[in-house]
């Protein structure tokens, strides 16, 4: 189900030069390639020769562009990171070896000590460690404030804040950010702004056009789609990414030429899966909120959820996964129903074709206090599933027998 169905769209969302899928299939590669293949040769090579000297003054003076060293470039690197500028409506591309090396990465490249960023409180839990207990060793501080408060946010901002933080939607509760609010607060204090869009993917919303600097993905997930690479990226201007490609020559955090084939392969078919995906999981997410069993599902596509309406707005579809609450059950009990769906993987990670099923206590927050779950809104009767790419009915009957057991 597609949001927006029988409303206008009164969006600033921009429609790329050609289609979704056109662009999937085509952007970044030579029409021609090496060898005459239709798809992308796979460039193991840590290091690619000269030919002369002249050749590489060629090179070092700017006037050819092409690879030196692996951990600077690859082929395969340059095709990926054409084709999720165009997904996502941007100038530049980087690609990393994680989604967390990107974030890293970004950060690394943007930060001074004595520099302040503003979280909103729901972004990745890794994300968040990352900036709260070590950029503080170099003495970067990271504010926390309420997801969606924009109010906590503006007041949070000091003549030292650099950069403003968020996921949209989040994970696992699936609040939708409004990205105009999020950008206006960045433009009228001169503070840069960062969306991690993981979830959304350029599929169903494209933070670019909306004023963002910079988008985060971990493409681990949806764009890559089979579950089986790992790998990130930050999209934006060139000016911007400038400084941010070259930290990641210096850095490493690169990846690695079979991985970037395997995405370039799964970001061929992005646009067809990601409309299973929102097919599957608005249909679970109702299906859900009508069991009896459930007393909460976090699903943006819901009438119920706070952001629907922010979410309406400024996305096209909402996405496979879906976080829900079993009523009046502890954390043995849920844990049960988790055991017995059939279909999905216990696993975490999300966007995959397979579907998987996580109780996020205990795949994520274990080792938490109950006070530190409360305080992120982790319960003990949560469960997050990931809607795969699998026929929604068997998903569904699957779910009820597992509610039902």
């Amino acid at each position: 189900m597609e949001a927006n169905s029988n409303r206008p769209d009164t969006s600033p969302r921009k429609l790329p030069a050609r289609g979704l899928s056109t662009e999937s299939v085509h952007a970044g590669e030579l029409r021609q390639k090496p060898g005459d293949s239709i798809t992308d040769p796979i460039f193991c090579a840590s290091t690619f020769t000269f030919a002369s000297t002249a050749d590489l003054m060629d090179y070092v003076e700017g006037r050819s562009k092409r690879e030196e060293y692996g951990r600077y470039g690859n082929p395969n690197e340059k095709s990926v990171e054409g084709k999720l500028a165009a997904l996502d409506g941007a100038e530049s591309a980087i690609v990393y070896s994680s989604g967390m090396a990107a974030i890293v990465g970004l950060l690394m490249a943007k930060l001074n000590a004595g520099d302040e960023i503003v979280f909103f409180d729901q972004c990745y839990h890794r994300s968040r460690e990352f900036c709260a207990k070590h950029l503080a060793r170099f003495g970067v501080v990271t504010r926390q404030v309420p997801t969606g408060d924009f109010a906590a946010m503006e007041a949070a901002i000091t003549p030292n804040t650099k950069m403003l933080v968020s996921e949209s939607p989040t994970n696992p509760h699936l609040t939708t950010v409004d990205l105009e609010q999020f950008v206006a607060i960045g433009k009228a204090h001169e503070v840069e702004t960062l969306i991690d869009a993981t979830l959304a993917t350029p599929y169903n919303v494209r933070p670019i056009d909306w004023g963002v600097d910079y988008v985060l993905h971990s493409a681990t997930k949806y764009m890559g789609g089979h579950n089986d690479l790992l790998a990130g990226a930050i999209c934006g201007s060139e000016e911007k990414l400038d400084d941010v490609r070259q930290l990641r020559g210096i850095l490493g955090g690169v990846n690695s030429p079979h991985n970037l084939y395997l995405l370039e392969r799964g970001l061929k078919t992005f646009e067809l899966r990601m409309q299973r995906h929102n097919e599957n999981g608005q249909r679970v997410a109702e299906f859900l909120q009508s069991h009896r069993r459930v007393s909460q599902v976090y699903y943006p596509g819901l009438a119920s959820h706070p952001t629907h309406d922010v979410a309406a707005a400024q996305m096209r579809g909402f996405g496979g996964l879906i976080t829900f609450e079993v009523a009046d059950a502890d954390w043995q009990e849920t844990a049960r129903i988790v055991d017995a769906a059939e279909i999905p993987r216990i696993a975490p990670s999300l966007g995959g074709v397979e579907s998987l099923i996580e109780q996020p206590m205990v795949m994520s927050y274990f080792n938490y206090s109950p006070a530190e779950r409360e305080r992120f809104g982790i319960a003990d009767n949560m469960i997050r599933y990931s809607c795969g790419i699998e026929n929604s009915d068997d998903l569904i009957a699957d779910l009820k027998q597992a509610l039902e057991a």
